[in-house]
């Protein structure tokens, strides 16, 4: 179970879109399913091996632009609990244009002023440590 006042998620920091912080992720490959690609992406942006996930918390779902066409994207996020020192961005494959990667209390998440991706992160870590894993995923809106 997290507790209050430990380092909680690990965000990365995009100049894109007026600048934003967002948790590790991306597509998935062909044949890969929301685990795999979870595991591929948090090795490929934060040099993370051999991740074991929890359950997943919750999930949101939009459409944006990418290339000025529009795209359905479909996020999931998962519970997993990693070492501060296994971060190794040297060892990060693909940092896709990552500036800046830092861990949050959740005081911080809650009183930052800028954007965090997805919207809603703060109150799902919340309920989190409140009532433990959601049932079903949660389904974020923003």
């Amino acid at each position: 179970m997290l507790r209050p006042g430990s380092q909680l998620p690990r965000t990365t920091s995009y100049d894109e879109n007026g600048g934003f912080w967002a948790t590790a992720g991306g597509s998935l490959e062909d044949q890969e399913d929301y685990p795999t690609a979870a595991r591929r992406e948090l090795r490929e942006e934060l040099g993370l091996d051999n991740v074991e996930l929890g359950p997943q918390l919750a999930e949101r779902s939009q459409v944006h632009h990418v290339g000025g066409r529009p795209a359905h994207q479909v996020e999931r996020y998962y519970l997993a609990r990693i070492d501060p020192a296994a971060v190794d961005p040297a060892r990060a494959t693909q940092p896709d244009g990552i500036r800046a990667r830092r861990w949050w209390t959740l005081g911080e998440l809650r009183a930052t002023q800028e954007t965090v991706y997805p919207i809603g992160l703060a109150a799902l870590i919340a309920d989190v440590l409140d009532q433990g894993t959601p049932q079903r995923p949660v389904v974020l809106t923003g």
